[in-house]
């Protein structure tokens, strides 16, 4: 079955609406610290800048985690077992995932999930070509607000796969929430392999999330060029700046858009003031020791039978089992 005819016979939840984005743009603006969902990052364009950020030679997570996966993909088939269905969340260009299903015994099924549409159905129709003995449903969605899983994906023979840390960009009590409602969602039985980033030197953070080429700097621009294109907004890009920053304390990165002015936005027609150094919080990225994150999946009700780490203990695997 292609990615398309996969499509079709399950289909595809559609992307968020424009309604939903105005809204959450608009509230998130009117608070009295300005900010917007990260998720929103990934239109084409935005996830076309992603996949060129795992590139750079600062950006270790990509490069530290695929080495991982690549030294671990026996064991995690083993725990896997046959016939898996391997949910993949925030799917984006689904390489990594081929290190999975080129390990695997017989996967079953591949359900990637992501809530860029067009970038989702490009990368699942190359896998289907590649992986012709695996059906593959894409889902274009929101993974947070939650999607449906397709039939035959029974809890047990379930597999998710959440890589790149992105369970970093959650507030501590929020990830704990997500993991929990994610287990719910999969069912007893259900395990989930998880990329997690560590806490290390914060000039490594930074740099990682402020490359000297620019490209991270574009990625975090495009979501006000975002709400140019789709919610008639008048942001000048040049009044505006990017900022990475490490918060100690909190054990987050934190990126922002800095206004360089004294300066009115339109969006919608609906007036936002910014005043000159005001920011707009567009991403937290926490980092976790191995210990601390396995309490925090074990509130959510997931057991870390398995973690991993690379040698100088940048990035983590968990392999988690859903009980109850």
């Amino acid at each position: 079955m292609t990615a398309i005819s996969a499509a079709r016979a399950h289909p595809a939840q559609g992307p968020v609406p424009d309604d939903v984005f105005l809204s959450d743009v608009l509230e998130g603006l009117s608070r009295p610290d300005k900010s917007l969902p990260c998720k929103y990052f990934y239109d084409a364009e935005g996830s076309a800048l992603f996949d060129a950020i795992c590139t750079l030679d600062e950006y270790y997570p990509t490069r530290t985690e695929t080495a991982l996966l690549q030294a671990r993909a026996d064991e995690i088939a083993g725990l896997a077992g046959r016939g898996a269905t391997l949910v993949e969340l925030g799917s984006g260009s689904s390489v990594k995932v081929r290190i999975l299903l080129d390990a695997l015994d017989a996967p079953a099924m591949y359900v990637p999930v992501d809530i860029s549409r067009d970038h989702l159905i490009a990368a699942a129709a190359r896998l289907a070509g590649d992986y012709p003995a695996v059906t593959v449903v894409p889902v274009a969605a929101d993974y947070v607000r939650g999607f449906a899983l397709p039939r035959g994906a029974a809890p047990e023979r379930t597999m998710a796969f959440f890589p790149g840390s992105t369970i970093g960009n959650f507030r501590p009590a929020e990830a704990m929430t997500f993991l929990d409602t994610l287990g719910r969602r999969l069912g007893a039985g259900a395990r989930l392999l998880i990329g997690v980033d560590l806490r290390k030197d914060p000039a490594v953070l930074e740099a990682a999330y402020d490359d000297v080429r620019g490209v991270t700097a574009a990625f975090n621009m495009n979501l006000l060029a975002r709400i140019n294109r789709e919610l008639d907004g008048t942001f000048d890009l040049d009044r505006f700046a990017h900022v990475a920053r490490y918060d100690t304390a909190r054990g987050r990165i934190e990126m922002h858009l800095r206004s360089l002015d004294d300066q009115t936005v339109h969006i919608a027609g609906h007036p936002i003031r910014f005043a000159r150094g005001e920011t707009i919080h567009t991403e937290n990225s926490y980092k976790y020791s191995v210990p601390g994150f396995r309490r925090l999946a074990a509130r959510a009700g997931w057991h870390t039978e398995r973690s991993w780490t690379d040698e100088s203990r940048l990035f983590s695997l968990h392999w988690m089992v859903r009980h109850g």
